[in-house]
């Protein structure tokens, strides 16, 4: 191919931080009208690639062309300006104000002194028409989902007339039915020239939308192959260097007794939880499936005590006990592992040690109110080699690892705190299958020492692949539960439409 066929030349691509060579000599080259996944373990360097295309990192070396033309920037707006654009998986948006305020921040259209509300309205409703996004420009970001809140960035996107828009794990909190509408917009966006990075870990839907594939591992361009010449089985052994024969480790888990009654739990709200009851067994893994707005999310934060309850009772080890906040929670043997890690996980600028020992911390304290030190070292490694974290020390901040990183973090922060059981929202949220199979593993030897665990999940071969139970929400409300080995997906779907 000639260099005129590429919109978007990255060669040579370098960087390193202190201790750390997170890319050398990476390329990756996108062709007008396509879409291109980017794939690689967490750490593999495709975030730091980005960074250094949008001007967040300086590269050290290597060239970048744009339209056949080097290009270098400096800031975010200075790719956006010239067409680069950027879904980031950590949605940053400003929460406390409507969506059109979101998508024309800082270029607000004016009519003299003042902002053109009228225009500014108009113009967002015509990008919702064009993307088929049925969301009052008006609302504030804050009440929006997940979902709701990721197509409102990408609508943001599309407003720049990008030329380049880099999707990260674009799909990590959609359904079924919006990742299509998605991948409708993908298309669009396809056949207007526009050149998609695409960054998953969703093996099936990479093949299902890409057109080219390239493999980064350790910080080193792997390989670029058409999509339509690789397998699943194909990416996976280029990613992790090895051949990975099982997504899923083997069921070796035995559910026993009973260890958490849950019963009426009908939340405050009343757009909420209503009248959901479950049992939980010691050693089983209990996925949550259901449509976004099931309140699967809300089922387990009343649980863990985030939110007031109407009514409600929980029973654990054959004794009624009563949360009302997250410490009382604690106390009593529960951990939740959040949805949302970049904005209810992380201390952004604390280090590894900090937030792998900040939920337990009252144990570390001495006689003469001090922190042992000792101790908290003492657990945060065995955190990290435990848990495989990728990092330079214990005392690199955690705003510098990688997404799958953070995430074995958290899950060591609550593993230290020993508990019974284990609340999880999306637990492989933006993780790439090597350290996915590492955290089903370490779920089902939870599940073998008799740990229960609660999985909230999106993701059907999840689900399907390593829980015992399924309990399915449909609108707030107990739809079925259903025992994993003699389920499939039509009837979980089934199950989760039945109160829409």
């Amino acid at each position: 191919m000639t260099e005129a066929t590429y919109l978007l030349e990255m060669n040579n691509i370098s960087k390193s931080f202190p201790g750390v060579q997170a890319l050398d000599n990476v390329k990756l080259h996108i062709r007008r009208g396509s879409v291109h996944a980017l794939v690689g373990e967490n750490g593999a360097g495709k975030s730091t690639l980005m960074k250094c295309l949008f001007g967040i990192y300086h590269k050290d070396e290597g060239d970048i062309l744009l339209e056949g033309k080097p290009v270098q920037f400096t800031n975010a707006k200075q790719a956006l300006d010239h067409g680069v654009s950027m879904v980031h998986q950590e949605l940053n948006q400003v929460r406390q104000t409507r969506i059109m305020d979101n998508i024309w921040l800082g270029r607000f259209p004016e009519k003299g002194l003042f902002i053109d509300e009228d225009k500014m309205y108009a113009d967002t409703l015509a990008i919702f028409k064009d993307l088929e996004i049925e969301l009052d420009p008006r609302r504030k970001v804050d009440t929006l989902s997940v979902s709701e809140s990721q197509m409102v960035e990408i609508a943001k996107a599309v407003s720049y007339n990008a030329k380049i828009i880099v999707m990260d794990e674009p799909t990590s909190s959609l359904t079924e039915k919006e990742v299509n509408h998605l991948f409708k917009i993908i298309s669009a966006l396809r056949a207007r020239g526009a050149g998609i990075i695409y960054i998953s870990h969703k093996m099936e839907e990479i093949l299902k939308i890409a057109d080219d594939v390239t493999v980064m591992r350790d910080g080193h361009w792997i390989r670029t192959i058409p999509a339509t010449e690789v397998t699943i089985e194909e990416i996976i052994r280029l990613m992790v260097g090895r051949d990975l024969t099982n997504r899923f480790p083997p069921k070796t888990n035995r559910p026993s007794d009973t260890i958490l009654e849950v019963r009426d739990f009908t939340a405050t709200d009343p757009r909420s939880i209503k009248e959901v009851s479950f049992d939980l067994r010691k050693g089983e893994i209990l996925g949550v499936a259901g449509l976004v707005g099931s309140k699967r999310t809300e089922l387990v934060e009343s649980i863990f005590g985030l939110h007031n309850l109407q009514s409600g009772s929980l029973n654990l080890n054959g004794k009624d006990i009563k949360i009302s906040n997250p410490h009382q929670a604690i106390k009593k043997g529960f951990a939740l592992v959040t949805e949302e890690r970049r904005a209810t996980g992380i201390f952004h600028v604390a280090n590894i040690r900090f937030n792998s020992t900040i939920a337990n911390i009252e144990t570390y304290v001495t006689r003469y109110r001090l922190l042992n030190d000792r101790a908290r070292t003492k657990d945060t490694k065995w955190a990290i080699d435990s848990l495989r974290i990728k990092t330079p020390s214990q005392k690199t901040r955690i705003e510098s690892l990688s997404g799958g990183n953070q995430q074995k973090v958290i899950l060591g922060r609550w593993l230290l705190t020993g508990p019974e059981v284990l609340l999880m929202d999306e637990p492989t949220r933006g993780i790439d299958v090597g350290a996915k199979f590492e955290i089903y593993q370490l779920m089902l030897d939870l599940a073998n020492n008799g740990k229960a665990i609660i999985m909230v999940s999106s993701e059907m071969p999840e689900l399907l692949g390593i829980t015992d139970r399924i309990l399915v929400m449909s609108n707030g409300r107990v739809a079925g539960i259903v025992e994993t080995a003699n389920t499939n997906q039509e009837e979980i779907l089934t199950l989760a439409a039945k109160y829409i």
